[in-house]
């Protein structure tokens, strides 16, 4: 793949990190739709019934409605080939009911990371790993870990 196609990926990526972090759903659907295949494979722990972009969708809806102050911050993105490994740290007060839930008006702060796998200048694969014990942990859902 030439460097001209990741340059290409990288904007789509960046697209939808920047919708994310308005906080608007209505953004972030759009640059969902914009940027994502319909028929996206997605591996990562999304329970929600979903699949394809509506998956990603459904994520973002459940995330941006428990934390309204969502923001993730992109810490390192490396491309070679349709792929992109990115590694982000998520931040966000929990003033909405999040998995069972009720809002705590805590703050999080935890670490993801994701591999994108783009055709033709659309997210077509997700592989994803994201640190749901510390976020659960800080919400006082689960009880503090060893220090």
């Amino acid at each position: 793949m030439s460097t001209a196609q990741e340059t290409v990926n990288k904007a789509a990526f960046h697209r939808m990190h920047d919708a994310a972090n308005t906080g608007d759903a209505d953004t972030v659907m759009k640059a969902i739709d914009e940027v994502v295949a319909p028929d996206l494979r997605f591996h990562a722990p999304v329970p929600m019934g979903d699949s394809g972009r509506q998956a990603l969708k459904r994520v973002y809806a459940v995330l941006l409605q428990a934390f309204p102050d969502l923001r993730v911050s992109v810490e390192e993105v490396i491309a070679e080939g349709d792929r992109l490994a990115i590694r982000n740290t998520v931040t966000g007060t929990h003033a909405g009911e999040y998995q069972g839930l009720a809002p705590t008006g805590k703050s999080v702060r935890y670490d993801e990371m994701f591999v994108f796998r783009f055709t033709d200048g659309r997210v077509t694969e997700i592989w994803g790993v994201v640190d749901v014990l510390t976020q659960l942990r800080q919400l006082g859902a689960l009880p503090s870990g060893p220090a």
